[in-house]
């Protein structure tokens, strides 16, 4: 089993960002293309950052609810490699937007209690890898990226049809215990690597990198179990 641990460093929208990433052994980098958010990025400005990405770390588009026009504009101007759906997105949506355009697509799945999960066998049949979330608060303005966690122990141990990603409140000073509780081999991160809001910081994208990398390679870790 391998024990690498893949990271995806999620709302970039700055050359030195890209930069930042790109010195690591980060594998996603995403753009968030959603008007409320801080780290919303133009199409404009997401084609040059993406030109800058380096081989071997793969692009993804973060939308929410987004019509076909927008995946059209997106899709034709920005090279990519992955689509995000972050929104309320139905399983037929997933499976519609996968046939358009020919792209894996990652599905986002919030997560607050037991109840929850059912959602992640349904999309786990449908989309390509799921991103597993905490669920935003009714009142939130974001879908993610607000800094929040859920109760790990509720996915230890399980397993779904697709890759799975963990996100939600992930900082460097906690990704190895939510590698450890969970198994996860992928994990998400946007508000945890920042020094203000919508800012990364490269010191902090290090350090998370850094230590999800070795949350991998420890004697106890779950995923170096036969």
């Amino acid at each position: 089993m391998s024990t690498g641990i893949s990271v995806k460093i999620c709302g970039l929208s700055r050359a030195q960002d890209v930069k930042a990433v790109a010195d690591t052994s980060a594998r996603y980098v995403g753009f968030v293309f959603f008007p409320k958010s801080p780290r919303n990025v133009s199409i404009a400005a997401a084609r040059s950052l993406a030109l800058e990405v380096p081989d071997g770390q793969a692009k993804v588009a973060l939308v929410v609810n987004a019509d076909n026009s927008l995946l059209d504009a997106i899709t034709t101007n920005v090279p990519l490699d992955i689509l995000q759906l972050h929104g309320d997105e139905t399983p037929e949506r997933v499976a519609e937007v996968r046939q358009r355009y020919g792209l894996p697509v990652m599905k986002a799945v919030g997560v607050a209690d037991a109840s929850d999960l059912s959602d992640l066998d349904v999309y786990g049949r449908v989309a390509d890898q799921l991103l597993i979330d905490a669920k935003p608060p009714k009142d939130a303005d974001l879908p993610g990226g607000n800094g929040l966690s859920f109760d790990w122990r509720l996915i230890a141990g399980r397993r779904w049809a697709c890759p799975w990603m963990l996100a939600g409140g992930l900082t460097h000073e906690t990704v190895a215990e939510a590698i450890a509780l969970t198994g996860a081999q992928q994990v998400d991160v946007s508000s945890g690597v920042e020094s203000a809001r919508g800012v990364k910081s490269a010191d902090l994208i290090h350090r998370f990198v850094e230590n999800a990398s070795a949350a991998g390679q420890r004697p106890d870790s779950p995923l170096r179990q036969p």
